[in-house]
């Protein structure tokens, strides 16, 4: 929990400008209009109340399930076992993560309005729900992006690992996390920017409904493949750094606690 919570805090806080980028390249109203580079740092509060649990609610998961599954380093089940839990903990990360994502993104394209003011304008007209709008394409997003990273961290972390004669310093697991992560960011991007767009939609229109494969098709009608992967080079970069931050700042935590 604390490995997790630590690892999550400080990637989500040193590279939030970049996601604010990436955001307003995304949102329908364009990047010039949702904000430009103005208020980098919009939205900033809810991210770092939510990153501690998100993260920490992540590796409990992910480590307990990876537990419980055969995932010694020679077993062919190894891989099966890596995007089995990460899959389970993205899903219960996303009870906390989305609702911090959804105010986060709303302040990032109106840098005006305060986090808090956000969150009172989302929960008196959409209430509770409207936290969750979203929550499917995320979980949806996530999956696929942890189905890649996880287990290409783990087998290079194993390769490493046998190459060199022993277990990787945290340093190693922090370059394995980044190579990982921005492979898995760019083969994903098309379904970020659907839960972008899903969760800046104005309540009651088509994207509103968190339906997905509507959101990709109306981004295709509209902008074609270009659109699809708005914001592919800052989420790269942003995942890149986050891979190499988070995982390199999880196990050289966990090593200290344990």
């Amino acid at each position: 929990l604390k490995a997790g919570g630590v690892a999550g805090v400080c990637v989500d806080l040193i590279l939030f400008p970049l996601d604010t980028v990436k955001t307003r390249l995304q949102s329908p109203q364009g990047f010039k209009n949702a904000g430009g580079f103005r208020g980098i740092y919009a939205g900033v509060p809810s991210t770092a109340i939510g990153s501690f649990p998100n993260a920490a609610a992540f590796f409990i998961t992910y480590e307990n399930v990876k537990s419980l599954l055969p995932h010694g380093s020679s077993s062919y089940l190894s891989p099966a076992t890596h995007m089995v839990a990460a899959s389970l903990g993205e899903v219960v990360a996303c009870l906390i993560r989305v609702p911090s994502e959804v105010v986060k993104q709303r302040a990032q394209v109106s840098p005006s309005s305060s986090t808090l003011r956000i969150l009172s304008h989302t929960l008196y007209h959409e209430g509770i729900q409207g936290l969750y709008r979203g929550y499917k394409s995320t979980v949806l997003r996530e999956i696929p992006f942890s189905l890649v990273q996880f287990p290409l961290w783990e087998s290079l972390k194993d390769l490493w690992s046998w190459k060199q004669g022993h277990v990787v310093d945290s340093w190693q697991s922090a370059v394995c996390g980044a190579f990982a992560g921005g492979f898995a960011a760019a083969v994903t991007t098309p379904l970020d920017v659907a839960k972008t767009r899903i969760m800046l939609a104005k309540a009651g229109s088509s994207n509103a409904s968190g339906n997905v494969l509507a959101a990709l098709g109306g981004i295709w009608r509209e902008q074609g493949l270009s659109g699809l992967f708005a914001g592919v080079v800052p989420r790269m970069a942003a995942i890149s750094l986050g891979g190499f931050i988070f995982l390199g700042t999880y196990e050289k935590t966990r090593q200290l606690l344990l």
